[in-house]
Parts: C-alpha cells; sequence; structure tokens
C-alpha cells in the first residue's frame, strides 16, 4: 500500500510539473538573445538629444531578435526620437534611407516588430494617455546592437518599443515636460 502511495504522489508531481511548465513556456514570449557590452564613445560623438543614453564603457546591454506577438492591442512603452539630420536618431530612416521631419507622424519599432521592413510604410494606431494617433514606420529601433558608431553610440533598443517624432507626442497631447516614456498599445490599421 506504501508504495502504491508513493507512486501515485510521484505522477501527481509530474503531471503538477508538466503543467507548470507548459503555463510558464507561453508561446510567443520574446526572450533575451544575448549582451553587447558598452563602449565609451569618442568625444563628441553620442548625441544626447532627447535625453537619449550613451553606452557605458564595459556595461552590459540586453539584444533581443524578437517583440512580443503583435495583437490588436500590443503593449508598448513610446519613446522619443529625432529623424531629422542630426537628431539623435542617427542616420536616415532604414526604410527608405530619408531624413524624415520631426513635425511628421512617424516611428522606429523595435526589432521584431520592424520585421525586417515588413511594416515600412504601413501606418499604426497609437493609443496612449487617453487619446489615439496614427504614425508611419519609417525605421527600426535595432535590438540587436549598440554600442558602436552605427548606433550613435547609443544602447540596443528594448524589445517592445515604438520610438517616435515629436509630431506623435504632440498628436497624443503628453504635455513636452512629460515626453520620454510613456505605456501605450499599437495596433496595425
Amino acid at each position: 500500500m506504501a508504495i502504491n502511495s508513493k507512486l501515485c504522489m510521484l505522477h501527481l508531481f509530474v503531471l503538477l510539473a508538466t503543467l507548470t511548465l507548459q503555463i510558464e513556456a507561453k508561446p510567443g514570449v520574446c526572450k533575451p538573445s544575448g549582451k553587447v557590452r558598452g563602449r565609451k564613445p569618442p568625444p563628441g560623438k553620442c548625441n544626447k538629444a532627447n535625453d537619449s543614453e550613451c553606452c557605458e564603457q564595459g556595461k552590459l546591454y540586453t539584444v533581443f531578435r524578437c517583440s512580443p506577438p503583435v495583437t490588436g492591442s500590443t503593449k508598448a512603452v513610446l519613446t522619443i526620437n529625432g529623424f531629422e539630420a542630426g537628431g539623435d536618431g542617427g542616420g536616415p530612416s532604414e526604410c527608405d534611407g530619408k531624413y524624415h521631419s520631426d513635425d511628421t507622424p512617424v516611428v522606429a519599432l523595435s526589432t521584431g516588430w520592424y520585421n525586417k521592413g515588413s511594416r515600412c510604410h504601413k501606418m499604426i494606431n497609437i493609443h496612449g494617455n487617453g487619446r489615439t494617433t496614427k504614425a508611419k514606420v519609417v525605421d527600426e529601433c535595432d535590438s540587436t546592437q549598440g554600442c558602436d558608431a552605427v548606433h550613435d553610440y547609443q544602447p540596443p533598443c528594448p524589445h517592445n518599443m515604438v520610438d517616435a517624432s515629436k509630431a506623435v507626442w504632440k498628436a497624443l497631447g503628453v504635455p513636452k515636460d512629460d515626453w520620454g516614456n510613456l505605456d501605450i498599445t499599437w495596433s496595425e490599421t
């Protein structure tokens, strides 16, 4: 009788462990894909416009090749980016090789959402601060690399970022003093 009881408990434990692993291993979860070591930018080479962060020598930054799944209401963090020449966005936009006015509602999406350019020139809806606006995808916010000249000596983007022009922040009615980071949701139009 004691052996059957122990065997039954073992089976119950295995069943519970299996169910727990299935619940924790949610499909579509984006996990880090590595790290990049920060390098100190040469003098004057990291553009700090819009409160941009510069890489720190030796600091490890997490990189992602994925982003959370896109749904009808995808959670993200809205940040501010300069899309004009000389802005903190670095070079021209990935989608068209051009710079864009910060008075135009445009965004860069984290690498996974950018999806090798498949969302280029598509409009997305952005919901935040009790308002909704549309913006055009023109660039990638690189989540796989950073801390080098190509990335303006800035860290890799998080996997859940919508990097937006000033026009997007204005359309959402966010006071200028509060521009920087805002929890939002976005969807494809």
